[in-house]
Order: structure tokens, then sequence, then C-alpha cells
């Protein structure tokens, strides 16, 4: 059953392209296996102690991060330049590592069943699940794909992401997996199974009214457009053929900022629902409010003059405010290399000056640095594209015509706590810059895509995302993707999108709904192993 419930995990997540929406349905019941495998015995048998419990979790955790990250081992063969056999066990040891957190969750359900029994043990489930999926983002530094992101979609659902975060959902997601098993006894009277099928008939009436009304309602007021390059370099082992010259490929960018590409999805490209629509061959340039470049592996550093010298034409000449990725370098005596480097965005005025500059802070593990680099000497080949990067140590808002822009890089995205401190400073507008082409077509960049989604439903912002080579996106602030270019093509987009200025609950206060669930998880396991000592 454990092994079930880690298999029914991973289907409400993409596997391999945008996730279909009935595959969403299966968050419902995905954990009702595990918990029914941690609480569930036979009237003679004994009950689980709490190590069986933690290996039952271990399983179950093992067997969903294999099914849901499967595509760090592409990532690590095929664009890190490892050996398969060592990108494999890689993959394994992942998931060995990240299972302990399922373990952890085994182990808490079979705390409470032994001092609160089982009916309790299941009502507290949803808020030890939020408590794991809370020290999995501050302990291990890696929230991806939390339970709630399956109902990213589920617009009714998602207005719980506003005050509570992703976690609020998760949380729900989590409760109705519970109440599958819980057993509630009502005495039998004349009218009792005549109000339970009214009660049952109207929750459901009203869930399916609520949805539609909240699919066909909040359409935010569009004031701006952004043109958002995507440049579409391949990576790592894919890079094929000749380089082309850091100025060839500043003038195709460039031209490509002027002119918008002839193609563009009206929603979530690959989904069978989602309309393209093709535009006559543009001469003349489009205007636009806002320019973005995204994260990419082009070689622009901000201190080259030949790049700030075509930054700087392109600003001034389309009289529009540039965002671009590039790498950013300061001198500096504190290491043996004399110089800290960083992955940034760099922010470009109207009038042609670089006018302030983003370095991300929460890098990539053995992606763009190594911890502990002594023990991981293998992973070195991770770093011939990325470097060894440096994190950044404070957030910049790029502010023009009384409007502010908050700009996250990649990774970043997945951490909702770090991305609405842009909103709380006082963004309009979320910028995120991605490079997802080491994730080739794997299940990866939409499971992205789906967080950065999540970002704009909890901050109640537009997110305008430029990548490398998809998926590139205006997302409105209901998480809806609104317009879209194709993947895997050197185009561009000029897309709509509106300035907000209010300040949801969760951009003010972040995770504070998680840390409630963590405290009533651990008063809950004081309780427990308080009256288990006693006992013993």
């Amino acid at each position: 059953m454990a092994a079930l419930s880690g298999v029914l995990q991973c289907l409400p997540f993409p596997l391999a392209g945008p996730v279909p929406e009935w595959r969403t349905v299966f968050c419902w019941i995905a954990v009702t296996p595990l918990l029914w495998a941690l609480t569930q015995r036979d009237k003679d048998a004994e009950p689980l102690s709490g190590r069986q419990g933690a290996a039952i979790g271990y399983m179950c955790g093992f067997i969903w991060y294999l099914g849901n990250c499967y595509w760090i081992y592409q990532t690590m063969y095929l664009y890190g330049g490892l050996d398969k056999p060592v990108a494999a066990g890689i993959l394994v040891l992942f998931c060995l590592y990240l299972g302990l957190y399922h373990a952890l969750f085994g182990w808490l359900i079979v705390c409470f069943r032994e001092y609160f029994g089982v009916r309790m043990a299941l009502l507290l489930s949803p808020f030890a699940w939020v408590a794991v999926e809370l020290a999995r983002a501050r302990i291990t530094g890696l929230p991806w794909d939390l339970l709630g992101i399956a109902q990213v979609d589920n617009l009714l659902l998602t207005r719980l992401a506003p005050l509570a975060g992703a976690y609020g959902v998760s949380f729900v997601i989590a409760l109705v997996n519970a109440l599958w098993l819980v057993r509630i006894q009502i005495r039998e009277r004349k009218h009792t199974r005549l109000f339970l099928t009214v009660v049952g008939v109207t929750v459901v009436v009203a869930c399916v009214f609520g949805l539609r009304r909240s699919q066909s309602s909040g359409k935010p007021a569009v004031t701006a457009t952004a043109t958002l390059v995507q440049q579409n370099l391949e990576v790592g082992a894919e890079a094929k053929g000749p380089e082309p010259s850091e100025q060839e490929l500043l003038d195709s960018f460039s031209y490509l900022s002027r002119h918008p590409g002839d193609r563009m999805y009206l929603g979530i490209p690959e989904l069978a629902r989602t309309p393209s629509v093709r535009f006559a061959q543009r001469t003349v340039t489009m205007d636009s409010n806002l320019i973005v470049w995204p994260e990419s592996p082009a070689p622009f550093q901000e201190r080259d003059p030949l790049f700030r010298s075509a930054m700087t034409k392109l600003a001034e000449e389309t009289g529009t405010p540039v965002i671009a990725g590039n790498i950013g370098i300061d001198r500096t005596a504190a290491n043996a290399r004399g110089y800290l480097l960083f992955n940034s965005a760099s922010f470009i005025t109207p009038q042609g000056a670089f006018a302030g500059r983003y370095d991300k802070m929460h890098l990539v593990p053995f992606g763009e640095y190594v911890p502990f680099a002594g023990l991981f000497f293998f992973a070195q080949n991770l770093l011939h594209e990325a470097g060894t990067f440096d994190a950044g140590t404070q957030r910049a808002l790029f502010s023009v015509n009384g409007h502010r822009y908050g700009t996250f890089i990649c990774y970043e995205s997945i951490f909702g706590d770090e991305v609405r401190q842009f909103v709380k400073e006082g963004a309009d507008v979320l910028v995120n810059i991605s490079n997802d082409g080491w994730y080739g077509d794997t299940s990866a960049p939409w499971q992205h895509l789906n967080m950065v989604r999540m970002r704009a439903i909890e901050n109640h912002r537009w997110v305008l995302r430029a990548t490398n080579t998809g998926v590139t996106a205006a997302i409105d602030p209901y998480g809806r993707v609104v317009e879209a270019a194709p993947r895997h093509a050197r185009t561009s987009i000029r897309v709509g999108f509106g300035y907000e200025r209010d300040l949801t609950f969760y951009a003010a206060h972040g995770d504070l709904f998680a840390y409630l669930c963590a405290v009533a998880t651990a008063v809950s396991l004081g309780m427990s192993l308080r009256s288990k000592f006693a006992v013993d």
C-alpha cells in the first residue's frame, strides 16, 4: 500500500509534458494508501512500531522522488557530463536522502496513533504533512513539488494560497486523503440518511458552481506590454556544431527584442486544448514597456564592453527598460580567485544606463556550486557550463516610470517565502528568468512552470517569465498562463500584463500557516513521547 501511494503521488504532477487535468484528481487519494498502511491493522496483529512506520514511509518517499525527479539522471549524464552509472547513483542517493522526510511522516503518524488512537492520528496527519513539507524547504532547501502544487489549476482551491501559500492547499489535500479512512459514528434517526444525502449533494453542487464561477471571473486588467526573448541555446552535450560569436548572439537577440515572433500560444503549450495564433510577418519595431532576456548559457558578462554597448543601444533605440540575464563579476580580496562570480540579472534604463543588478541568492547545489566540494570531487563536470558561483546577499528591485519589478532567477522560484519578499518590498510585477534547457524534454520544465504559477497566485502578481528553451510565458495573478511561446524555438513574444499594488496575507507574513502546523505537530509529538516515556 505504501508503494502504491508512492506511485499515486507521482500521477498528479507532470511526467513528460504538461499534466492533463484528469490526472490531477489522483492527489485526492494518493496519500490514503500510505495512511492506511500506517494506521490500519488486524485485531490480532501487533501495532506498528515507530521504526516500522518510518520504514514504510521511507519506501513510499523513495518511490515518489524516483518518479517525480527522474530527470536528475538525464541532467547529470547528458548535460553534466557524468557517466551514466554515476548519474544513476546520484539519483538513487538523492531519493534515499529526501525519502527520509516521508520516513519522518510515517514515524509521526505511528506515534500519534499509539497515544491518540487511529481517528485522531488521521485528523492530525494534515498538520504533520505540512510540517514535513516545511522541514523539506527549511532544512534541505528543496521544496520541489509540494502536494498543493498539484492543484494549481483549481481556481477555487488556490484561493487559499494568498493566505497560507501552497502549504494551505497541501493541508486541504492531505485532510481529504485522511478523511477517506476516518470512521464517524452517527446515531441513526428517522431522517439521518436523508439529511446527510441533502448535505452531500449541496456541498457538491456548491463546489461545482463555485469552481465554474471562479473560472469565469477574476480577469485582471492588462495595462502594459512586455517582450520576452527566448534564446534557445543548447547546453551541455546537446550543444553541437560551431558556436556563434558573442556579437552574432547579441545581434540576434536584439532583433528579436524589436521584432516579436510570428507564433504564440494562448495558454500552456503542448496541451491539446491550448489554441495557438500566428501573426503576419512584422517589419516594424513593436513598442513595449519592458524587454526581458532570460538566464542562458550565452557568454554575456555585465562588465564586458560589447555586452554593455549592445544593451545600451537596445534600450536607447526602443526607449524601453531591459532586464537581461548575465554573469556578474566583482573584484575582491576575500578569496583566492580575487573575484566573486554571480548569476545575475542586470537592469538597463530606457536611457541606456546600467542602473541595477540582482545577484541570485539561492544557488542550485551541484549545478552552480558544490556543497562540501572535497567529498563530491566527481561532480566537478557539472560546473563546466555554469561555473562556481557565489550567492548574492541582497534583493534588488528595479524601478522605472513609477513601477517596480522584482526579479528572481530559475531555482529561486520554488521558494515561496523568498519570492514573496520582492512583493513585500514593493514589487508591482514579478519577473522570472530561467534556463530550463538543462532539463531537456523531461517533466522538470513543466513542474518548474507550475511552481512559478503558484508564486503568482500567492502574491497576486503578474509573472513575466523568460526562459532559454521554454516555457516562456505571461502568467496572470490567478496563476493562469495567458500567453506563451512555442518551446525549443529561437523567438520572442509580446505579451500583456498589469501592475498590482495589493499585499496578500501570504506576501506580508510568509509561511505562518505552515509554522502553526509545525507547532501543532510538535505539541502532539511531545504529548505522545511523554506518555510513552512515562509508561516505560
